[in-house]
């Protein structure tokens, strides 16, 4: 049987607790300050890079405010800012983006709730292993296969049952990227779920409730915080999603919430331009950038509302 060394031997430290070498406490301080200062660096890039993208767009958007009227940028509902008589009325963009965006949460907040529900309280351990991972690799699929999966085969899908639908509009790439996003609030939602102690659902059992109801009444209540931050994050992924609108929704800026209409959204816009040559002073140059504040403002309330939601309605156990 082998034998402690002499300075953890407790036979040789009779009535007093055992201690540490000196040595080995300042390894562990010197690995601890070094975990800590590797993670402090980790925390603070993100922080970096959110200031950096704040300043690159205020920064090459001032020439634009600099020409064009807030007024004017918030109120006008054409966007033609490669046209002869320019038009930067952004409301055309967020229109789109909020068509499309709500299109998609209608189809993954509903699906997504109702798929972590059965994962978490129905599906046996067999099934939940297999349908899980299975829906989580749909995260893994190119954005621009779904862009012309909708362009070539959703929409004349669509076509069949919408007479008169156009080739490109808003209503098929809402759909699928109320599809793709689904392993998001699907995932995330089934998480917060399972987080819930067993003893709040027993208690439900107790009372006579069905295993419906204590899912409903019980358990989506208790992880109602996390269950917001599913959904944040698939309207942030939804707002700022790019080739699938870009790909089958059209290029055409379009100041409508008819989901039957093409129309151009804020990313869709963003990647035409880059497409394009544009001199690195001019007013279209300038404009993408302005657009980009508005697509981060967008992002930055959505994810403000789901902080307030979470600290509101946070439960701890």
């Amino acid at each position: 049987m082998p034998t402690l060394p002499s300075s953890l031997n407790p036979s040789d430290h009779a009535g007093s607790p055992l201690r540490a070498s000196d040595a080995f406490l300042r390894r562990r301080a010197l690995w601890g300050s070094f975990a800590g200062g590797c993670l402090l660096i980790a925390a603070a890039s993100s922080v970096f890079v959110t200031l950096g993208i704040v300043y690159v767009l205020v920064t090459e958007s001032m020439g634009f405010f600099a020409q064009i009227s807030l007024l004017d940028f918030l109120t006008d509902t054409q966007w033609t800012p490669v046209f002869e008589n320019a038009h930067f009325g952004v409301m055309t963009l967020v229109s789109a983006t909020i068509t499309v965006a709500g299109i998609a949460l209608a189809v993954s907040i509903p699906a997504g709730l109702a798929l972590a529900i059965y994962l978490s309280e129905y599906a046996r351990r067999e099934v939940r292993e297999t349908v899980k991972p299975c829906l989580e690799l749909l995260e893994g699929v190119p954005t621009v296969v779904y862009g012309y999966f909708t362009l070539l085969f959703f929409t004349p899908l669509l076509q069949t049952f919408i007479p008169g639908l156009e080739g490109f509009n808003m209503l098929g790439p809402g759909i699928v990227m109320g599809i793709m996003i689904l392993p998001y609030t699907a995932s995330v939602s089934e998480d917060a779920m399972r987080a819930v102690p067993s003893g709040l659902r027993e208690a439900g059992y107790a009372l006579g409730y069905s295993r419906f109801r204590v899912a409903m009444r019980v358990v989506v209540p208790a992880a109602f915080s996390g269950i917001t931050a599913a959904f944040i994050l698939g309207m942030s992924r939804a707002v700022g999603e790019t080739m699938v609108v870009a790909i089958a929704a059209g290029q055409n800026p379009n100041f409508s919430f008819n989901p039957t209409e093409g129309a151009a959204t804020i990313t869709a816009y963003i990647v035409q331009m880059a497409m394009g040559d544009l001199p690195h002073d001019s007013i279209a140059y300038q404009s993408v950038f302005a657009a980009g504040i508005v697509l981060f403002v967008i992002t930055l309330a959505f994810n403000l509302f789901g902080f307030i939601l979470r600290r509101r309605f946070k439960e701890v156990y």
